[in-house]
């Protein structure tokens, strides 16, 4: 069995007898990154995207498996309860039960996987961590196609709004998060 390695975050913020403090700190530091994601529109085409699943994978990839999965699903509760961390078209409550409810929730099963690959060593190599949040990506489009699908009337058409038209973006910042992961690790190694 693997053992876990350090995460960036406990590279950065080693754990102590804090831990639930940092964690919590941690947490909430996390979810306010998804939200001003989320909030940031790059022009694209067909569809502009945002910065949100980016911020989900990188969440996922310097926390771990556990407290990046705490992290979004601190986010959700967050947009459940009304705050404004959605995307704009998707604040408020109907952003869990509306189309885009299981994205949200594929949010967290996403950082979680990533970082759990994060916790193997993923993050340190460039092929492995493009590998990672392609996963990562990927499986946040399960439950994110399923839900959408009983609001557009079937999965070929949820795959026809809900994912093609974000394929390409998703691969952009899957690379951006492939690409900054590595990067970091041989920067802190240089310390």
């Amino acid at each position: 069995m693997n053992t876990p390695n350090l995460t960036l975050a406990d590279q950065l913020w080693p754990k102590s007898t804090l831990n639930w403090t940092r964690a919590v700190l941690l947490a909430v530091l996390g979810s306010a990154i998804v939200a001003l994601a989320a909030h940031v529109s790059v022009p694209m085409l067909p569809v502009p995207m945002t910065l949100q699943t980016l911020a989900v994978l990188a969440i996922g990839a310097a926390f771990g498996s556990r407290l990046g999965a705490a992290t979004l699903a601190l986010y959700a509760a967050e947009g459940a309860a009304g705050l404004p961390v959605f995307s704009p078209t998707a604040d408020g409550y109907p952003g869990i039960t509306g189309p885009t409810g299981g994205y949200i929730i594929g949010f967290i099963l996403a950082a979680g996987l990533v970082g759990w690959l994060a916790e193997r060593g993923w993050d340190r190599s460039l092929p492995k961590m493009l590998l990672a949040t392609v996963l990562g990506g990927a499986i946040l489009y399960v439950p994110g196609l399923a839900w959408l699908s009983t609001f557009v009337g079937g999965m070929a058409k949820a795959i026809e709004y809900g994912l093609t038209p974000f394929i390409m973006g998703d691969l952009v910042k899957a690379a951006i998060a492939a690409i900054g992961f590595p990067t970091l690790w041989a920067l802190l190694g240089r310390k």
